[in-house]
């Protein structure tokens, strides 16, 4: 049988691109456990919890559950946790030679506050200006995604995209705007449902152009 990775490399292989205050709270031994080994250590807590309250486990609705949760969360909800996910962004040459501002907007963004465990849901967009190269489309979608599918707070999921599209297309021309309704503030709390956040980052000629940051706000309909 191969030997587990080190799990100290492991950790520095899931976001050692991003600045100490950008990544996501992980232990040095994070990737320790296999992805099966995570999953019946869930199942295994979460029947205790739905035990502690008071749910009956021998109901057929609810017997599987906690091996269904534990599922969900390893590889759905929280799979960007796993640098194995990370996608890989291919560039293409600019032959087209095309350099205006290239929008992809109303990405759908699921993620999950890391607060209390309950969803966020909305919508990214994001803006680059091409050099020398562009990336696939579906790229950018894959992006956001990769860095929504771990618990987060919707301030620092905007600066990773960001910050990943910076250094995936080689230019600081990129713009991440996300607008996001929060399960913690619509369904517990102050049970606010008609308040969203959105969030912003701009670099490069993004930050320094007022008029460049005003298109791409009028393009995605801000």
């Amino acid at each position: 049988m191969a030997d587990k990775p080190d799990p100290t490399a492991a950790e520095a292989a899931a976001d050692a691109h991003l600045t100490p205050a950008l990544r996501t709270p992980l232990r040095s031994d994070a990737f320790a456990l296999s992805n099966d080994e995570k999953i019946d250590g869930i199942e295994e807590h979460f029947r205790h919890i739905m035990d502690l309250l008071g749910l009956d486990l021998t109901d057929d609705s609810l017997k599987g559950t906690p091996r269904r949760v534990a599922k969900m969360y390893v590889n759905e909800w929280f799979r960007g946790l796993d640098p194995e996910n990370r996608p890989e962004v291919r560039l293409f040459d600019n032959r087209y030679d095309y350099h205006r501002m290239l929008v992809e907007r109303d990405i759908t963004l699921f993620s999950c506050c890391e607060h209390h465990f309950v969803p966020i849901i909305g919508k990214a967009h994001v803006a680059y200006l091409p050099a020398g190269n562009v990336v696939g489309l579906s790229k950018l979608n894959r992006v956001v995604q990769y860095y929504a599918r771990r618990p987060q707070v919707q301030e620092r999921l905007t600066r990773q995209i960001a910050e990943e599209l910076k250094q995936a297309l080689h230019t600081d021309d990129v713009a991440v705007l996300i607008e996001a309704d929060h399960l913690c503030v619509m369904s517990r709390g102050v049970n606010d449902t008609s308040s969203s956040t959105i969030t912003a980052e701009y670099g490069g000629a993004f930050g320094e152009d007022e008029k460049l940051r005003s298109e791409f706000l009028r393009l995605i309909g801000k």
